[in-house]
């Protein structure tokens, strides 16, 4: 008999394949409506970027296609993003479901580039994203995103001075570029770092998230210290550019994020080589090649991806537009995109952990 039950019972073998657990024992399958051989379910994943969507699709149809009697299989798809487990000491931020720390272990490899793109990616997937911009020196986000310039209001709370975000391609975010001058330095020590990058966790009206990216500052300083003793991580993830020099800092500031506990979610190889413009079937190795995937098979880290460097990703930074809205169908665009969908499984697969 063709009920509720049978269409449950037909699902059952079916896995979510990055939690390889049932989506029926995970609750996945819901609201399940049989009508003139018709069958009707909701798949509730656990992120709106699931880089295996279509497949976990097309697996439930062809399940449920085997019940005699169903003609037709109609699979509505949403998303509801876990909650990174709590940590013992560490305070959550109140709406916020996974924190995740974009570092690196020098400057001048892309980081937040990654970063950005990243926050595009899945909030353009349908997720609630922010992007809190903790290089407190180096401020650039704000241009990356397309808010320079943008003004940012303070009001009044219980707790003190709430921050509103600024907004932009589905993100909201902070940085200290919103509160000081375009050509001033910030001339801080340790304490006072430490203070605003609280401050930017707690007194920003983020309201509900799954995602805020965290662009961190590059090293192992007072400014990574601060938000792991904060906050639970949900995950961190190391950039890094095929170059020896910038692997070597690589590898510390991974190590830094392991012996503080932090899940490292994966390394990211940025500029790995070059595609000029006039010639897009070539490509240069300018930083060397395969430093990423030798670290990643050392360190045993996954590769999350490697994104070449092109013009346009250049220019999306400097114009404010990131590559993932300005150029979807390029080569780093879809690079940027899948570690967006990397990151968000395996933030998943730690929240069920």
């Amino acid at each position: 008999m063709l009920d509720t039950q049978s269409i449950l019972d037909v699902l059952r073998p079916v896995q979510d394949p990055e939690l390889q657990k049932s989506l029926v024992e995970l609750n996945m399958i819901r609201d399940v409506q049989i009508e003139d051989g018709k069958v009707s379910f909701t798949l509730v994943l656990t992120t709106p970027a699931c880089p295996l969507r279509e497949f976990i699709v097309d697996d439930c149809k062809k399940a449920v296609k085997q019940l005699p009697g169903v003609e037709k299989v109609d699979v509505t798809v949403t998303a509801e993003t876990p909650k990174q487990k709590e940590v013992p000491d560490k305070q959550s931020v109140f709406g916020i479901k996974n924190i995740i720390a974009i570092s690196s272990g020098k400057g001048g490899v892309g980081k937040s580039t990654v970063a950005v793109n990243v926050a595009v990616a899945l909030a353009s997937s349908g997720a609630k994203v922010g992007l809190l911009d903790a290089d407190i020196y180096g401020p650039n986000a704000p241009m990356m995103l397309g808010l320079t310039g943008a003004e940012v209001k303070v009001q009044q709370g219980k707790a003190g001075d709430i921050l509103e975000p600024a907004f932009n391609y589905g993100v909201k975010m902070v940085s200290m570029g919103f509160l000081i001058n375009p050509d001033q330095p910030v001339i801080w020590r340790g304490p006072m770092l430490n203070g605003i990058i609280r401050q930017f966790l707690y007194q920003v009206s983020w309201g509900s998230l799954d995602y805020l990216i965290v662009d961190m500052p590059p090293g192992t300083g007072d400014a990574q210290l601060t938000l792991i003793q904060a906050v639970p991580i949900a995950g961190a993830v190391i950039v890094t550019t095929p170059q020896n020099v910038s692997l070597l800092d690589a590898r510390r500031g991974l190590k830094m994020f392991q012996q503080m506990g932090v899940n490292v979610l994966g390394i990211v190889e940025n500029m790995s080589y070059f595609i000029p413009p006039d010639l897009p079937d070539r490509n240069y190795d300018i930083f060397g090649s395969g430093g990423g995937e030798k670290a990643s098979r050392e360190l045993q880290i996954p590769l999350l991806g490697c994104v070449p460097l092109e013009i346009p990703l250049r220019e999306g930074g400097d114009q404010g537009i990131p590559i993932v809205i300005s150029n979807e169908e390029s080569a780093s665009a879809k690079a940027l995109t899948a570690i967006a969908q990397q990151i968000a499984a395996k933030v998943s697969i730690a929240a069920y952990a």
